[in-house]
């Protein structure tokens, strides 16, 4: 199994980061398979785009909630990461207090 879990949206409340806010949080390592998506559908096309992060940031963004890691964006590059036989990928993490 490639994450730990597949869910259709985030358990935890809106947060509210702007991009920007999430641009000041500092890349680190998470394993693919501790991460819950919070998205049961990709689209093909951007999995396979060389240029899936041109208007995005390089790094998916992951939310630390109740001890748990889930990937609110950056599914395409996490999947991708999977393919290349990565167990971890780099991402800027979020950690909300209950």
């Amino acid at each position: 199994m490639i994450f730990r879990a597949v869910r259709d949206g985030a358990p935890y409340p809106d947060h509210q980061t702007t991009l920007k806010e999430w641009a000041e949080i500092p890349p680190r390592k998470v394993w693919l398979a501790d991460l819950i998506t919070t998205k049961r559908e990709l689209a093909l096309d951007k999995l396979l785009a060389e240029d899936s992060t041109f208007y995005g940031d390089l790094f998916p963004h992951v939310v630390e909630y109740q001890g748990y890691y889930y990937l609110e964006d950056g599914l395409h590059r996490a999947l991708r990461a999977a393919l290349q036989q990565r167990k971890e990928i780099h991402a800027r993490v979020l950690i909300l207090e209950d």
